[in-house]
């Protein structure tokens, strides 16, 4: 006979004990080979989880019994004296079963206290209809599944990969503290890696035998009574299931109720956060879990088959091993496994910034030899950042300040966002753009929270940061006269300290040049002046603005050149007058353009003289 069977007989005949004790008010014995059956039948190990007197015990089996024999709710009727009260009351229970006591009734007892059955709204406390909980009958008759009311919040966690070294001795750690028996303490998880720390909690689980859940600490209820039910439905959740709760507070505004959650909800708790969390009432153990190592990557892109581009792929992306394991297994060809990196390290970074799709070459760079020469520094710097940090040791002498960062400075339209598109395309890296208007705050502390998002979601792919505009947010740092001086002065020397560590390329743009902060200029390792382009430049802009396949008629770009407008204002007049021209069904002409100058200037109030489109018609 296998366990659902033998528990299905067992539950049958504890109902039947019940059934006769409403009869014939007999001794509530039950004559069932409990000891044979492994694991307990589910009957029994309820009465041990929670408690239960042999009356508690009654109480419980008599309200199954309405569900599960049609016999009992006569019987109820018939006890209690009255055709319409065909259900089981507290008056009943005291009246029938053996070895009554009042203590039962009360909220603090097992029955009410860990919702092992209901009482519904009625004239006086004994005479209320009871029902047994639903999750808790499906229990009883051997089907163990979440209760409804926890679905939408929680969900099953699976370990399904093999952990690095470093997380592994993390999880026997953990597992270590489980087996030490209670008080147990909330196991912090720090790190910005998510995955890595769930597969650390479900591998120190599965050592000690638990099953794992996570909750996103943003959808605990809000309302004191709510999360107390809830708290309380997952304290029996985890009784019934041997299960743990993962809560993932990384990005949770409800703080209030997340510390609830953590000091008052019982059994097993990891929380996951990227900072420690203050110490509160109860007791916590931390552990740091970081991303795999460089040699721990280079061993998980090994085994999953790939040796060509291990060293070149675990220098540039900081993934963790199921991501890695995903770009081998997706990677069609050996020349693809770069583009699957770079989308396994894009999701967070998406939700916070603008991915710019990056096609520009050197080719279309119109600048001085110096600033050329200056940006392909750049660009070597960032290709040959392993070589020299890690084989040839610098990162061991020094670990400050091997972030590499650039400062872009020009009036707008001389080439700064093209140029970081160049850098981005031809490292072969995704180019993000960071609105700063969206990151800077009025709120102490949410910009270095929003920046400490950026930089963190950026880490894994290395991408290159361009922050536009920068001097909204890095201008001089004032004196500080009173508490929002302070608290911006904090913002300018966090984003200081995130730039030195990032081990991708950040990018800032600014206008004026001249209002940053001379200690922040010390702590940028690359700043390239872009200036207005000279009459030259110009016609050497104009030459390269229209694609080969665009049709033209005439065009003087000497002539062309005499505007004094930068790049970025020469391509909108470009496409502007194809437009135009394509409009008419002509090849784009010297009058087109003069029209979208025209309307350019008009856009950026700026005069047009004689000089500047004589001849243009």
């Amino acid at each position: 006979m296998n366990w659902t069977e033998a528990n299905q007989r067992h539950l049958a005949t504890a109902l039947n004990a019940v059934r006769d004790a409403l009869e014939q008010r007999v001794s509530l014995e039950v004559a069932v080979p409990v000891a044979e059956m492994s694991p307990p039948p589910a009957l029994e190990t309820i009465c041990k989880l929670f408690g239960l007197s042999n009356f508690e015990r009654g109480i419980l089996l008599l309200c199954a019994g309405v569900e599960l024999d049609s016999k009992f709710a006569a019987l109820c009727a018939q006890v209690n004296g009255d055709p319409r009260r065909d259900y089981p009351t507290f008056s009943l229970a005291l009246g029938a079963l053996p070895e009554p006591h009042w203590s039962a009734l009360t909220p603090a007892a097992p029955l009410r206290r860990w919702r092992l059955i209901e009482v519904l709204p009625g004239q006086n406390l004994t005479r209320s209809l009871l029902k047994i909980d639903e999750r808790v009958l499906h229990y009883l008759t051997g089907l163990n599944q979440l209760d409804e009311r926890l679905v939408s919040l929680v969900e099953p966690v699976v370990h399904t990969e093999d952990l690095v070294d470093s997380h592994r001795a993390i999880a026997e750690e953990i597992a270590a503290v489980l087996g030490q028996g209670r008080p147990l303490p909330a196991i912090q998880l720090g790190g910005i890696d998510p995955v890595a720390k769930r597969a650390v909690a479900t591998a120190s689980c599965a050592a000690v035998g638990l099953n794992l859940h996570a909750i996103a600490g943003q959808r605990l209820p809000a309302d004191s009574r709510e999360l107390e039910t809830f708290i309380r439905l997952w304290e029996r959740e985890a009784a019934l299931g041997a299960s743990a709760v993962l809560l993932e507070c990384d990005d949770a505004e409800n703080q209030l109720a997340v510390t609830r959650f953590i000091e008052h909800a019982g059994g097993v708790l990891f929380v996951s956060s990227r900072e420690r969390r203050r110490p509160g009432v109860r007791a916590s153990v931390n552990f740091d879990v970081a991303k795999p190592t460089r040699d721990e990557q280079r061993l998980v892109w090994k085994n999953a088959g790939v040796n060509g581009q291990m060293e070149s792929l675990a220098a540039q992306f900081d993934l963790s091993a199921g991501s890695i394991r995903a770009a081998a297994a997706k990677a069609v060809a050996p020349d693809k496994l770069w583009h699957e990196c770079r989308l396994q390290a894009r999701p967070r970074l998406d939700d916070l910034a603008q991915r710019i799709e990056t096609r520009a070459s050197w080719s279309e760079l119109v600048l001085p030899a110096a600033q050329l020469t200056l940006l392909r520094e750049l660009s070597a710097h960032v290709r040959r950042r392993d070589q020299v940090y890690e084989t040839w040791g610098f990162a061991e002498k020094n670990a400050r300040g091997l972030g590499i960062s650039a400062l872009f400075a020009g009036a707008s339209g001389t080439g700064k966002t093209l140029a970081a598109e160049v850098l981005a395309n031809e490292l072969r890296l995704d180019l993000y753009r960071i609105d700063l208007s969206q990151v800077v705050s009025k709120y102490i502390g949410e910009t270095e929270k929003n920046l400490r998002r950026v930089f963190d979601a950026a880490e894994a792919g290395s991408a290159v940061l361009l922050f536009d505009e920068a001097d909204a947010l890095f201008g001089k740092r004032s004196e500080v006269k009173d508490s929002h001086d302070r608290y911006a002065n904090i913002e300018v020397s966090y984003l200081l300290q995130r730039m030195e560590s990032y081990r991708g390329l950040a990018i800032l743009t600014t206008n004026m040049k001249d209002s940053l902060d001379p200690a922040f200029l010390r702590r940028i390792r690359f700043v390239v002046q872009f200036p207005f382009p000279d009459a030259a430049e110009r016609i050497e802009i104009w030459r390269r603005m229209f694609p080969a396949q665009t049709p033209v008629d005439g065009l003087d770009v000497a002539r062309l050149a005499k505007l004094h407008v930068a790049g970025g204002n020469i391509r909108n007049i470009a496409l502007n007058a194809a437009f135009l021209a394509a409009d008419a069904d002509e090849p784009v002409r010297m009058k087109h353009l003069l029209h979208a100058a025209r309307t350019e200037c008009v856009k950026i109030e700026k005069p047009l003289t004689n000089a500047e489109i004589g001849g243009w018609e």
